[in-house]
């Protein structure tokens, strides 16, 4: 144990963000850079070293949090990295993205506020590279198999370079023209600089992993001759069908998916745009949708000098503190402030949208609900709530519904799948198609990016046997397991 007394002697402490008035003007990460190496040693003393370590059931990857908060007390870098690569392949990404469902099973959560685990993570990572310690792993010697990933993302990602620190040949087809899947193109500049992408890109690349980019399979490429080509397939695509608002007026100008908004935003800061096509300058900006998927856009919109963002949820407002029926040590659904809304803009829980309304021209200009109220699960409208709010621009944030069935992937394989429409798999991740897998929100369904790197690492042990009869590669999860919820 670090400090037998730290979490008596020393409060939780998170990261400093950057003043609003600085950070809207720019789209930087809103983090005070340097701001967390002074307090972080203090915090992971705060670490009780629990018998039973409830953090690690919080996390899918299996994450050794104990150990690594003991060697980032003790301010030992190196070694920190190393037991935080020994379950994670990009700590980099779940440190600054990942909502921590392991602090919320932090054992010292019960009674105080838990350990920053999140940001004890990131120190550790951002000082590995500063210090150099993260390298290219490639393999000893090369099997003679070779290994196609669907899909950049995460998942995909993971399971790339574990197959190929395995030994295999891996080459990984991602239909936009960069590597990074939502990463790349769904997360803000703000949230997560692409600098991370990259460098850990240059590191596979090193390692012997091919990329191939502007490549859809199904469409610029037909799955079956896919299939032929390699000796087995990981499909990890994600979960890319957007969820959408079929009511009146949905066709007017001006009313956008969030996934047709974020990536726009990000080509600017890539330098493939000077503007974005959809922009929020100057506009009433709504978004439909309370999760992070909505705060990226409430965020992005702050960024391009929305007039005003408005964020609609149809759920209640969730409470500051730990429902009743969501005890510890599973994740809570709690009133969550991000550094989006940190920067302005209004928060409207319990409503629901009824119509929309445009101008002459087939721009939407007003959107008009009604606030809502649950009956034996479902949303009802109370009378006389209805009323309307100005909308020049509209992100329909609410959602995916599974993988993308219109470019013709699954059907040219011929996948099964389940009963919510997710790509069907066994224990081993294995679809019904022999040697083809599937990994990350495709099969499982719309999730966290600890999920998808959890599923990556997985998936690869199962193409890793099936390959060559055994493996030694970890598989922290199961298909069916699912998060510390209720």
């Amino acid at each position: 144990m670090a400090d037998p007394k730290g979490f008596l002697n020393h409060e939780r402490e998170i990261a400093k963000t950057r003043p609003v008035e600085e950070r809207v003007k720019d789209w930087n990460e809103v983090y005070q850079p340097g701001s967390l190496l002074p307090i972080i040693s203090k915090q992971a003393s705060r670490c009780m070293d629990c018998g039973i370590p409830f953090c690690h059931n919080g996390c899918p990857l299996g994450n050794l949090i104990p150990e690594w908060n003991d060697y980032a007390y003790r301010e030992d870098w190196t070694e920190a990295s190393e037991r935080l690569h020994a379950t994670n392949n990009f700590p980099e990404f779940t440190g600054r993205l990942c909502p921590a469902p392991c602090e919320a099973a932090c054992v010292l959560g019960i009674n105080q506020p838990p350990v920053t685990i999140k940001n004890v993570e990131v120190s550790i990572i951002d000082k590995a590279w500063d210090n150099g310690d993260v390298t290219p792993q490639p393999p000893e010697r090369l099997s003679g198999k070779t290994v196609a990933v669907i899909g950049s993302g995460p998942a995909g990602l993971a399971a790339a370079q574990q197959l190929t620190r395995a030994g295999h040949t891996v080459a990984v087809y991602e239909r936009a023209d960069r590597i990074g899947g939502l990463l790349r193109y769904g997360i803000p500049e703000f949230k997560m600089e692409k600098r991370h992408i990259n460098r850990r890109i240059e590191q596979m690349r090193a390692e012997g992993t091919k990329f191939r980019t502007e490549v859809e399979i199904g469409r610029d490429l037909d799955a079956k001759k896919l299939r032929k080509r390699y000796d087995a397939v990981v499909i990890a695509a994600g979960s890319t069908t957007s969820r959408d608002l079929p009511v009146p007026g949905r066709e007017l100008n001006g009313i956008h998916f969030a996934m047709e908004y974020l990536p726009l935003a990000n080509k600017v800061q890539e330098g493939d745009l000077t503007v974005a096509p959809i922009s929020a300058e100057g506009k009433h900006v709504v978004v439909i949708g309370g999760g992070d998927t909505g705060a990226d856009c409430v965020g992005t919109a702050h960024r391009q000098g929305a007039a005003s963002v408005t964020q609609l949820e149809i759920m209640g407002k969730p409470g500051d503190e730990r429902n009743p029926n969501q005890p510890w040590p599973t994740f809570p659904m709690l009133y969550k402030v991000t550094s989006a809304h940190e920067e302005g803009g209004e928060r409207v829980y319990s409503v629901s949208t009824t119509h929309f309304e445009g101008d002459e021209d087939g721009n939407v200009q007003w959107l008009h609900l009604t606030e809502v109220e649950f009956k034996d699960g479902r949303p009802e409208p109370k009378p006389g709530t209805e009323r309307k709010i100005p909308a020049q621009l509209v992100t329909l944030a609410m959602g995916f519904t599974g993988t993308d069935r219109e470019n013709g992937l699954v059907e040219q394989f011929g996948l099964e799948l389940d009963e919510r429409g997710n790509i069907g798999r066994d224990a081993d991740f294995a679809t019904n198609v022999p040697g083809v897998y599937v990994a990350g929100d495709a099969g499982r369904g719309q999730s966290l990016i600890v999920w998808a790197i959890a599923e990556g690492r997985s998936a690869a042990k199962g193409v890793d046997r099936f390959l060559t009869g055994v493996s030694a590669l970890p598989a922290p999860i199961k298909p069916t397991d699912r998060a510390l919820t209720v």
